[in-house]
């Protein structure tokens, strides 16, 4: 029982239109379904009916994200230790967007609003599930396998570390610490499945999305989708590089509102029982950017 993977993630554009074309044109998604205020995509390799929902408002960012349970019990469980820890829920009620079941949705302490679902209409993927090939014979855009991580920004990330570890049973694989070791300014955290992070915190102002990050096959895809971006004049961020943290290969860069997309590939294996790796804030720049070793301005400041 418990918590399984990220599976999904609302982000707020300012012209709706222009960012489905992008969605799917460039990172290369297949619309599922719109209703009267969304449009609800996927990726080729995802097998549930959405894991982006594009929202249409007056400023860009992260509208909610969501985790998927193991058992439908499980969001009882979860509903009474998330509001025992202190946080208030509400349902949301099956039908009440597209493909989707019940699911419980609450404020986590960085004011962002997370929701646990079980029930989702399944479509499958491109490929099928008997004798399936490595790919589909014809894909658009970067062509990513699934949504893989979030990255969001706020000031307690002590309590929000607290309540995915202490009520959620994810597990921290690494965090960032002033030299001092006294305050926590980074969170890297997983559900029960392997990956270095579902869901990671960096300190910053409440209820802000620093990226949402999409998982291709390799180094090769990373630069493939530079490649993408620069034929398109998307506006990149940092250019291919590794990370020291997730040790991860990456390419950074911006949808049409502003809200920062991550091409993102390899990152280790990672369990329950490891110990958490901890970065000191004088080398948050290698961690980040291990190459250059060093950040640059808009990393920090670019939020949505």
């Amino acid at each position: 029982m418990g918590v399984m993977r990220i599976g999904r993630a609302e982000l707020r554009v300012m012209d709706l239109e222009k960012s489905v074309d992008y969605y799917t044109d460039i990172i290369g998604l297949n619309v599922v379904g719109r209703d009267a205020e969304r449009v609800y995509l996927k990726a080729w390799d995802e097998w549930d009916h959405h894991s982006l929902i594009l929202k249409e408002a007056e400023s860009p960012g992260l509208e909610h994200m969501a985790f998927k349970v193991e058992k439908v019990d499980d969001l009882d469980r979860f509903e009474r230790k998330i509001e025992q820890f202190g946080c208030t829920t509400r349902r949301i009620s099956k039908g009440e967007r597209l493909g989707e079941g019940e699911a419980v949705r609450f404020e986590i302490p960085t004011g962002h609003q997370v929701e646990l679902y079980y029930d989702i209409e399944h479509v499958g993927t491109d490929v099928g599930i008997l004798n399936p090939h490595a790919r589909p014979e014809v894909t658009r855009g970067i062509a990513p396998h699934r949504l893989d991580h979030c990255l969001l920004t706020g000031e307690d990330l002590e309590s929000v570390t607290r309540l995915f570890i202490e009520v959620l049973d994810f597990h921290q694989s690494e965090k960032i610490m002033t030299v001092d070791g006294q305050v926590m300014v980074g969170s890297f955290m997983h559900a029960r499945n392997g990956k270095p992070h579902d869901l990671a915190f960096i300190k910053g102002p409440d209820k802000k999305l620093h990226h949402a990050a999409f998982f291709v096959d390799n180094w090769y895809d990373v630069l493939k989708a530079a490649d993408i971006l620069t034929r398109h004049e998307v506006q990149i961020e940092v250019t291919p590089t590794r990370h020291g943290i997730t040790r991860g290969e990456t390419v950074y860069f911006f949808d049409p509102s502003g809200n920062r997309n991550e091409a993102f590939t390899g990152g280790y294996i990672t369990y329950h029982d490891f110990p958490t790796i901890t970065w000191t804030e004088d080398k948050i720049g290698q961690g980040i950017f291990y190459h250059r070793r060093e950040l640059i301005e808009s990393f920090g400041s670019a939020l949505t």
